[in-house]
């Protein structure tokens, strides 16, 4: 018998609109889920159940005039990400007790559609790296396999939503922190075109490298929440893009983009590391069905290579000098300490020098790549990691080079700018997820999600679920019960 949480977000949007379920009914039942599930997954930092259960009274007595695709449905909001009221650590000890006075712009775009917000998702600290392992939560662990990360910045996100606590979440992208955690988990992970999601109101932009989106297990789910999160603020650094005609969820339903010329690769940019055959098989099973469907697939060269890796390196460190209380420095875990040191020591020549150099190499990965409508590569170099991986190098400086070198595609179009999909095409030999990463023509996100949505139809979906989706028996739905996990 079919759950609540075996319903896209959408299929549980409408059945709050056909009064089959309320917003109430959706909540009580993630909640348990939740409560269940959420510390062996380490997908939540904070649950906030009584704001969720009042917002979700509300949605349900919202007047059926004007609600959205999405009214009612749970979700939850990164612990990066500033929510007025609710604790805020930023996946770091240096925060444990902070509480914003005010909301980031993305929350308040989800609270007003009618989204219900069940606690902040576990991150990484500072959104320093590519797992999610702190002091302030459990790690974030792959549903599909406990004894693998779930990846980074926005692991939570990743297992929550891979687990079935909430059908769609926010999440945040700077270098792959949306992707590198979808494409472990077998999910759709989006970082829209600069400027389509505001990041404010707080901060400078960051030089264009991050972006909020969204995280769901369908594109039009995804599609649908962009939708939410990509309305125009005022004062923001990045002008957006022209929104598309009906909206990205529509561009998702109609799945047609017209006939592309896709240029696909498998060489790393950033690292000369060998690919996984796993992860190179799911780009050539990509490019088969991209083909089938009536498109041009073409090698090509990747934009960039390894040798731009030092331009990279010197921004992410310099991006790590996020604001410390002095006295609590001390509290930050040792990469991400490492990260602030070397970024300190970055004059502001060099920095100028740096982002110069970037965009005179961005400006020939930009006309190397001119006769593409999308790329096509792998999101990974390889498919999973286990948890605990990378910092049992020990050394801060080893740790952040394996997580180089395990992802070197993703964060290319961080600083390009272009709209980036993981899409959860591949599996492992003992049935993993593997992801591959489709990317547009900056601004382009509508054909980029039309794209993306005619591959999964092509692929017959990807809504898979792991063993621990199971993992409550439906008749202790209200009391949080653990039942025996089943595939």
């Amino acid at each position: 018998m079919a759950e609540p949480h075996d319903l896209t977000a959408l299929e549980q949007a409408a059945a709050v609109a056909r009064g089959e379920l309320s917003s109430v009914e959706l909540v009580t039942h993630h909640l348990a889920r939740v409560a269940a599930l959420g510390d062996t997954l380490g997908a939540f930092v904070t649950v906030t159940p009584e704001r969720a259960l009042a917002a979700a009274r509300a949605a349900d007595a919202a007047p059926p005039e004007g609600r959205g695709p999405l009214h009612g449905v749970p979700t939850a909001v990164k612990d990066l990400t500033l929510t007025a009221g609710v604790r805020t650590t930023f996946g770091s000890a240096a925060f444990t007790d902070f509480v914003p006075p005010l909301d980031a712009d993305v929350v308040r775009l989800m609270a007003a559609a009618g989204l219900v917000s069940l606690g902040k998702t576990t991150t990484s600290e500072l959104g320093c790296s590519l797992y999610s392992e702190g002091l302030v939560a459990p790690p974030a662990r792959n549903p599909w396999d406990l004894a693998c990360t779930a990846g980074g910045s926005s692991g939570g996100a990743a297992a929550a939503v891979a687990g079935g606590l909430v059908p769609v979440a926010q999440g945040s992208d700077g270098g792959g922190s949306l992707r590198i955690p979808a494409s472990l988990c077998g999910l759709v992970g989006y970082k829209p075109s600069r400027g389509v999601v505001s990041g404010g109101p707080v901060g400078f932009g960051a030089f264009g490298l991050p972006t909020n989106g969204p995280i769901g297990r369908t594109v039009a789910d995804v599609a649908a929440l962009l939708d939410v999160l990509a309305e125009p603020v005022p004062g923001e650094p990045y002008l957006p893009p022209p929104r598309p005609d009906g909206g990205y969820l529509a561009a998702a339903r109609g799945a047609t983009p017209g006939r592309l010329r896709i240029g696909r690769f498998t060489a790393p940019m950033l690292a000369d590391e060998p690919v996984h055959p796993d992860c190179r098989a799911a780009v050539d099973r990509a490019a088969d069905l991209l083909t089938a469907a009536g498109h041009e697939v073409v090698e090509v060269p990747p934009p960039l290579g390894p040798a731009v890796w030092p331009l990279f390196e010197t921004l992410w460190y310099v991006l790590a000098l996020a604001p410390v209380p002095p006295e609590r420095e001390a509290l930050l875990l040792p990469l991400t300490r490492h990260l602030r040191a070397r970024g300190a020591a970055v004059g502001a020549g060099a920095l100028m020098a740096t982002l110069g150099e970037i965009q005179a190499q961005v400006r020939v990965g930009a006309r190397r790549s001119a006769g593409c409508d999308l790329l096509l590569c792998p999101t990974l170099a390889a498919p999973q990691a286990p948890v605990g991986w990378f910092t049992g190098a020990c050394d801060p400086a080893a740790d952040f080079d394996r997580q180089r070198r395990f992802s070197p595609f993703c964060a290319v179009f961080n600083v390009t700018g272009q709209p980036s999909v993981s899409l959860p095409i591949g599996r492992t030999a003992t049935d993993l997820p593997v992801g591959v990463l489709l990317t547009g023509r900056y601004g382009d996100d509508a054909r980029l999600i039309a794209a993306a949505a005619q591959l999964e139809h092509c692929s017959d979906g990807w809504d898979r679920h792991p063993a621990i989706w199971r993992g409550v028996d439906s008749a202790n739905v209200n009391g949080s019960g653990v039942g025996g996990s089943t595939p």
